[in-house]
């Protein structure tokens, strides 16, 4: 029997339960919550809403179709960062060893703890923790792996909660489709179904050879999560508060336009960083250091995001403001701080599918060949 003792907790409807925790008038109502316009999509949506198809990704001209009764409202990061920060303190304090995953999801390892407390009722006590002092509803699973727990609160979601020990592992997993294994992706998904492949039993039962021959690499770990095998840790969190890029010059300039198009560049390969680490910043700050070392920065407050054009336009406009022209310039940089997990959410409260899906194309390249491979063209 394993000794591992895996904690996820995830909190219910996110975004949802902060705006009715802030307006109970929105208790019981179906609460979609996404961008502002039509060409935007669903961040998330409440049970009720669910209830008539909406989910998350979806347009929101679709969400409204669907269900018309609605109450739409415009995301806002910096309020639902406050509340995970709140919910991740209380993790803080009381386990020995967390994982934030996301905004709102967080990892436990509390392996040990049967020998003096049942890890279940521990659990328990750290969901009424986080009741008492937020008011925001959580689910949970107590098991042997991340993969196990997650896929255990995703089954009780909303305000349930699970044990599942190792003798139980398989006679869990095996009925659910296998679309509730994480990270399976669309097209492993077509492949695995295209062969009969229906439930995560149907997975367990394959030889790994044949799933390693069908999917590559990536077959070994959908056949071991499929069979309740998942040796990850649970990795110590540590909040990182800002990222940053300098440039040196080896002779001093005066410059501006190669001055911007270098700005430009630091600002696109920082924003880039933040997408891959899930992250999203909301203060940008300029720094430039003139020949005789005078060192000046400039910064602004500005709404969560992760993508190059905001990013771009707020670092240039820095820029302009701060530099003393025709003053010869030694050093420039750009620093992105106030940094907050979401980047998955990828500004989907205000921008359009389209430019979305065109970040995801882009990153996905990135990610393959490098992020030198791509370079936007002076003219943006």
């Amino acid at each position: 029997m394993s000794s591992r003792r895996i904690v996820h907790v995830d909190l219910d409807s996110f975004y949802v339960s902060v705006e009715r925790l802030l307006n109970s008038r929105l208790n019981g109502l179906p609460i979609i919550v996404g961008g502002n316009s039509d060409r935007g999509v669903v961040s998330s949506c409440s049970y009720e809403a669910r209830a008539f198809g909406v989910h998350a990704a979806m347009p929101i001209r679709k969400a409204k179709q669907l269900c018309p009764d609605a109450v739409f409202i415009t995301g806002n990061m910096e309020k639902y960062s406050k509340y995970s920060n709140l919910v991740t303190d209380i993790i803080a304090e009381n386990s020995p060893v967390y994982e934030k995953a996301s905004i709102d999801e967080h990892y436990i390892d509390i392996s040990g703890m049967d020998k003096f407390y049942s890890s279940l009722k521990w659990a328990q006590d750290l969901k009424s923790k986080i009741d008492k002092n937020t008011g925001l509803p959580i689910s949970f699973a107590v098991s042997v792996n991340k993969t196990v727990a997650k896929i255990g609160t995703g089954e009780v979601k909303p305000l349930g909660e699970i044990c599942i020990e190792q003798a139980e592992v398989n006679n869990f997993l095996d009925p659910l489709a296998i679309t509730k294994i994480p990270m399976l992706g669309k097209k492993t998904f077509e492949i695995l179904s295209g062969i009969g492949l229906k439930t995560i039993k149907d997975i367990r039962e394959t030889p790994v050879e044949k799933i390693v021959k069908l999917l590559g690499k990536n077959g070994q770990s959908i056949w071991e999560k499929a069979n309740g095998i998942d040796n990850s840790e649970v990795i110590p969190y540590q909040e990182q508060k800002s990222m940053s890029s300098e440039t040196t010059f080896a002779n001093d300039i005066n410059d501006i336009n190669k001055m911007l198009d270098i700005i430009s560049e630091m600002a696109v390969n920082l924003a880039y960083k933040l997408r891959k680490e899930e992250l999203l910043t909301s203060t940008v700050t300029v720094k430039i250091r003139y020949s005789d070392f005078d060192t000046q920065t400039l910064q602004k407050q500005i709404p969560y995001s992760a993508f190059d054009h905001h990013l771009i336009s707020h670092a240039k406009e820095l820029f302009l403001k701060l530099y003393k022209r025709r003053a010869k310039v030694r050093l420039i940089g750009v620093k992105f701080s106030q940094l907050v997990r979401g980047a998955t959410q990828l500004n989907l409260f205000e921008d359009a599918t389209e430019m979305t899906n065109l970040y995801k194309a882009l990153d996905k390249i990135k990610n393959k060949y490098g992020e030198q491979i791509i370079k936007r063209g002076n003219s943006l």
